[in-house]
């Protein structure tokens, strides 16, 4: 969250120069080829249809993430498009690959479980995953960068030895994707590389070298995977119910999305809201919250709906159809390339290369989600895009005093609400982390209530209130049902903000259920049920609910089936099952015969 406000606010300082440099440079000119319009009409897109979400909160921090990927989209074509300019960040972009990359092969090599200093999730222990916590999210870094490397080797025009430092950055970042052990990342890297090699070895001079590459490529990954034991484990657990690896989660997720996109066919759920209208499509086998689906073109379709789809289908027809037409220009002819080489061509092959690696990978993970990958993929799309000055000059356009002043406006207002945006989240994120930080009761309430009167519309705030009341509550003591009376409020104020929050209808009923309001209850947990009826929580929790009322039997059912969704981490169903079939058990041998 603080790392993408520091993207956000840089951003905005960028778009505030640039504004500045069409005063002060009158005869600057701009860039602005046929995937300007289609980005433009997704930024605009996203504006009106933020306004349309069912949560506010949500659908705003998705469309600020599009804002700001759309000023970096056209701060880079516009600003960062010179020869020399291209080549060094490409280079530092390489060499931050490298790193990352090493200190992956240091997590592997050591078992390390720590991401600085944070700890990984239990089911990433084994995987190197660099700087990021999901391995496969480093392999999504590592395989936009490491075809930029292999063109520059193939291609460009750097010295002996820098050709060797490409070299040892590609073996360095290729060794990052093995040791990711990301099954999605390696079927992507492999395919993209057999492209670009294929394509290499269409001309006479890279022929042998390209199917030499090739051949090591394919050799490295058979001793890898014969000789390690880490990749046999997780593709030997792929289709084991309960384990991480269970490769059967996906299309379940992948359902979802599909018929959330079937229901919302033309705009969507709304932005960012595949998470918020997950529990209504939830298939029985997903027992965890997944964010997101997997696969960031029915995420799309499920959050943006076909006309949303559709602008996106559209940038890309325009990159693909911009990089054919820039080839012709850039790679000399079958006969320079084979005399002279060329760093606009080893940069368009690398770009191309590493972004099809990237579309290949998002049809079964969510990279573009991920803000680190998706901003390396924005600059790469407008870098790419910005070689199509090589091809014409018709896309060049020389900004009058009606285009600056527009120009002006429309950069100063996007530079404003930024701006504002990144000072309300930045204060938010401060006393939530105080919150978070805090050791008692009244610290973490304060931390919250700060939290919640400078960012209203966020509702996990009043949510996190209402949980330390109710928590509170549950002691017992003295005063306990005004604290409850206080949670029940707070979450009511939670589902106001997201109607669609099943955990703050649960813990709203059991706040009642705690008060004595059974009748209340009842309709708090239906609802729940309604909300997210294949939730094994929401359905032990009903069991709790009915064990209240002193419904036995009902409660076997409902904890029994709650162990069916999931019978492998669930103490809750387990624990209440026992004591229910115990009670019913005293019943029985009361009951005269």
């Amino acid at each position: 969250m603080v790392d993408f406000l520091v993207v956000q606010g840089l951003t905005a300082l960028a778009l505030g120069l640039w504004v500045v440099r069409f005063w002060v440079a009158p005869h600057h000119r701009i860039l602005w080829p046929p995937i300007c319009w289609a980005v433009m009409a997704f930024v605009l897109y996203a504006l009106w249809r933020y306004r349309q979400a069912p949560v506010e909160y949500v659908a705003r921090l998705e469309m600020v993430r599009v804002l700001t990927y759309g000023a970096l989209f056209f701060l880079v074509l516009n600003n960062l498009h010179r020869q020399e300019t291209t080549q060094t960040l490409v280079n530092v972009l390489l060499f931050l690959g490298m790193l990352i990359s090493l200190y992956a092969a240091y997590q592997f090599l050591t078992g390390s479980p720590h991401v600085w200093t944070f700890t990984k999730p239990v089911l990433y222990f084994g995987r190197a995953s660099g700087t990021y916590i999901c391995p496969n999210h480093l392999a999504g870094f590592l395989e936009l960068l490491l075809p930029v490397s292999i063109a520059a080797v193939f291609l460009g025009k750097a010295g002996h030895a820098m050709r060797v430092v490409y070299v040892y950055i590609a073996l360095t970042m290729l060794a990052g994707i093995g040791m990711s052990i990301s099954r999605g990342g390696w079927a992507a890297t492999g395919v993209a590389l057999v492209v670009m090699f294929g394509f290499l070895a269409r001309y006479r001079s890279h022929r042998k070298a390209a199917l030499i590459a090739l051949l090591l490529l394919a050799a490295s990954v058979f001793v890898f995977m014969r000789e390690a034991d880490r990749p046999q484990k997780r593709f030997a657990r792929m289709l084991v119910p309960g384990q991480p690896e269970d490769a059967s989660i996906r299309p379940a997720l992948w359902s979802a999305a599909y018929a959330m996109w079937t229901d919302h066919f033309w705009w969507g759920v709304g932005p960012g809201h595949y998470d918020v209208e997950f529990p209504l499509y939830r298939s029985p086998m997903v027992q965890a919250r997944p964010q997101w689906a997997h696969n960031d073109y029915l995420n799309a379709l499920a959050d943006w709906g076909t006309v949303g789809g559709g602008v996106i289908l559209a940038a890309l027809v325009c990159l693909a159809l911009g990089v054919s037409k820039t080839w012709k220009f850039v790679h000399r002819g079958p006969n320079d390339l084979v005399s002279k080489r060329s760093d606009r061509a080893a940069e368009v092959l690398g770009m191309a290369m590493g972004l099809l690696a990237l579309l290949i990978h998002s049809a079964v993970d969510f990279n573009m989600q991920v803000p680190a990958n998706a901003i390396v993929a924005v600059v790469l799309m407008a870098n790419l895009t910005s070689h199509l000055r090589f091809a014409t000059d018709n896309y060049w356009v020389k900004p009058r005093l009606v285009g600056r002043l527009l120009a002006t406006v429309v950069g100063g207002v996007a530079v404003a609400y930024l701006g504002q945006q990144w000072v309300v989240r930045w204060r938010e994120t401060a006393c939530l982390r105080r919150a978070t930080a805090a050791k008692d009761f009244a610290g973490k309430v304060a931390g919250w209530r700060d939290a919640y009167a400078i960012e209203p519309a966020n509702p996990q705030t009043p949510a996190s209130i209402g949980e330390a009341y109710r928590l509170l509550s549950w002691e017992g003591n003295d005063g306990y049902q005004i604290a409850a009376t206080y949670a029940a409020e707070w979450f009511d104020v939670a589902l106001r903000l997201d109607p669609l929050d099943v955990t703050s209808v649960v813990r709203r009923g059991m706040c009642l259920d705690w008060l004595g309001q059974l009748t209340q209850g009842d309709l708090a947990f239906k609802r729940a049920l309604q909300l997210d009826p294949n939730n094994y929580w929401v359905v032990a929790l009903e069991g709790w609910h009915a064990l209240q009322k002193g419904d036995y039997p009902a409660a076997q059912v409902w904890f029994k089936r709650s162990i069916s969704l999931n019978w492998y981490r669930n103490s809750l169903a387990y624990s209440y099952l026992a004591i229910v079939q115990r009670r019913l058990q005293e019943e029985a041998a009361r009951r005269p015969r």
